[in-house]
């Protein structure tokens, strides 16, 4: 009799271990802070939206360098990772990362899909979590304007013509059929069982966040296009918390640059219920602060100033802190953590070489790291990108090049923080009083 008891028991554990996990292995938002476990929850982490690509078994996999990578980080105190889940669309633009995830609506490349499982393994081992983001507003990975042609929209026009390409994005929100498509896509990923743990993604404690999109804009200044951000931001957000109530979810906004300059937007797209906490983006070369070039390298020296990442590093500063501060004063009676999940600065003169010196950025890293852990306004924080042990053979992204954080269409190694960077240590020693304060 105890032998059957017992063989009931441990039968009703194994189900009950199977179907549930503790709320506790999940971040969760307490207030305006994360917390994981019993503790606090303030992060330094880093963006690394390549990582299902290295994680795959084909082209563009290496897995060797995704655990020495993976290594690094958890050396250096990185606890987060930020990942786009895949990229869509046409493999044919220059400018479009490789391999593509979803090349046509609802089909998909296995091999990646498998690579993101082995990823999400990964973070679970080390004890390691990722912000996934399910879209992008910009034409290196698909994105909006895939589904958009999905939907019989017309083919997608070159960033290079500024008002057409930001005319053609407006319309997503107007779409219900690129919604559609898109909802599937989200559907497919939040509901997956991993095939190496064999446990569906809603378990998965090495998921943070689902995120509906890296930087999505109204792409107009009219009141429907800023109407249809907000509705579109309501239903997809409901949409992923019908199907996973254990994981967080988010906008992927830049803040105010990227509700176009309207902070009643910025306030509305986070007040939802089902919008767990704020994120902000900080560009300063692309945001002119540092001159007014935003282009190549080649025309930031000639017009910004060869030493402009040096000489302008106090303004940069300034106004970095000036954008951070209207960030925070505009989403306050939120109540809610905010997220500096993107920031970047240039090596100095603009190089591009891992060799090349970062004393400007090292700078403007401590600055911006300090704004995060010397108050509790911001809740944590990712640096753009991790280019870690990347070897770039080019300065522009050619296929099957070592991806380094930088995205095809941009000079590689132009934000991307090496593993021999001096700004890893840097990096480290904010890891460690994140770490002391959670305790």
């Amino acid at each position: 009799m105890r032998q059957i008891l017992y063989v009931i028991l441990c039968t009703l554990c194994c189900v009950l271990s199977s179907c549930s996990v503790s709320p506790t292995a999940f971040v969760r938002v307490e207030g305006n802070r994360f917390v994981r476990g019993n503790a606090n929850y303030k992060f330094v982490g880093t963006n690394f939206w390549y990582a299902p690509i290295l994680a795959s078994t084909g082209a563009g996999g290496n897995r060797q360098r995704l655990h020495a990578e993976l290594d690094l980080m958890k050396e250096t105190g990185i606890s987060n990772v930020r990942v786009l889940v895949g990229a869509e669309g046409t493999d044919t633009l220059p400018d479009h990362i490789v391999p593509i995830l979803q090349p046509t609506a609802g089909f998909y490349n296995d091999t990646l899909l498998v690579g993101l499982d082995y990823l999400l393994a990964e973070l679970e081992r080390r004890d390691m979590t990722a912000v996934l983001y399910l879209n992008n507003a910009w034409q290196w990975s698909g994105g909006l304007g895939s589904y958009l042609e999905w939907s019989g929209a017309g083919s997608v026009p070159p960033a290079s013509d500024w008002d057409a390409y930001q005319t053609y994005h407006a319309r997503f929100m107007l779409s219900d059929d690129a919604i559609a498509l898109s909802d599937a896509h989200i559907s497919k990923i939040v509901t997956r069982t991993s095939t190496v743990t064999g446990k569906p993604y809603t378990e998965s404690p090495a998921i943070m966040a689902w995120e509906l999109c890296n930087e999505p804009r109204p792409f107009s200044r009219q009141p429907v296009s800023k109407e249809a951000l907000a509705r579109w931001v309501e239903h997809q957000s409901k949409l992923i918390k019908s199907l996973d109530a254990n994981h967080l979810v988010t906008t992927g906004s830049e803040g105010i640059y990227g509700c176009e300059s309207d902070t009643a937007l910025l306030r509305r797209i986070h007040a939802f219920p089902s919008i767990d906490y704020v994120c902000i983006h900080l560009w300063p070369h692309n945001w002119q602060m540092l001159g007014p070039c935003i282009g190549k390298t080649a025309e930031a020296r000639t017009i910004n100033g060869e030493d402009a990442p040096q000489r302008s590093l106090d303004n940069a500063k300034r106004e970095a802190k000036d954008y951070i501060q209207r960030n925070l004063d505009a989403v306050a009676s939120l109540g809610k953590p905010v997220l500096l999940e993107e920031f970047g600065y240039p090596r100095d003169n603009y190089a591009l070489s891992p060799l090349s010196p970062t004393t400007a950025r090292d700078r403007f890293y401590e600055f911006v790291l300090s704004m995060v852990y010397d108050s509790d306004d911001l809740a944590a924080c990712n640096f753009w990108a991790w280019g870690g042990l990347a070897q770039p053979k080019h300065d522009v992204w050619q296929r099957w090049d070592d991806y380094t954080g930088d995205p095809a269409f941009e000079e590689q190694g132009l934000n991307a923080v090496f593993a021999g960077d001096t700004t890893i240590d840097i990096l480290a020693r904010y890891a460690r009083r994140a770490v002391q304060n959670d305790k």
